[in-house]
């Protein structure tokens, strides 16, 4: 009877651990958030800024903290990007906001949802180009216009 107890409760805690409901299980979340998130940075350090040839990583204008992933259920998951514009009057916010989403769109190799951001006090009309980059008719609208999309190509293409 006891090794049955004994082999009940060992099942019992796997079950709890596998599910999450454990304590450490609940400590195995935020370590997949951050590997997620990890991989969404990933994916995005690697743009090029549309004016100058150095990378989004190198201008700082993301880093591994502007990437928070959150759970919906068990096979989504919402992805908020915070990017900082070099200066805050950047004319080109909107075509880098753009760009991000185009790129985790294409790549991103989950299930998401996706929300992009201008760190908030960085750019003098953030609120507007938040609107923007986070309506899907503007995006597709923007992505229709071949001068645009080629720009948005040339950005997001993977360096070699």
């Amino acid at each position: 009877m006891e090794r049955v107890s004994g082999l009940l409760s060992w099942t019992l805690s796997r079950v709890l651990w596998l599910s999450g409901l454990s304590e450490a299980g609940a400590a195995r979340q935020p370590r997949i958030m951050e590997e997620k998130a990890l991989e969404v940075y990933d994916l995005i350090r690697t743009i090029r800024d549309p004016e100058k040839p150095n990378t989004l990583e190198e201008l700082e204008v993301v880093t591994e903290s502007c990437v928070e992933v959150q759970e919906i259920n068990e096979e989504d998951y919402l992805v908020i990007i915070r990017f900082t514009p070099t200066v805050p009057h950047c004319s080109l916010a909107t075509l880098i906001g753009l760009c991000l989403r185009v790129k985790l769109q294409r790549c991103l190799p989950f299930k998401h949802k996706l929300e992009i951001y201008i760190s908030e006090g960085t750019h003098s009309t953030e609120e507007d180009i938040n609107k923007q980059i986070n309506d899907k008719e503007r995006v597709a609208a923007a992505m229709e216009n071949p001068n645009l999309r080629e720009i948005v190509e040339q950005c997001v293409l993977e360096p070699d």
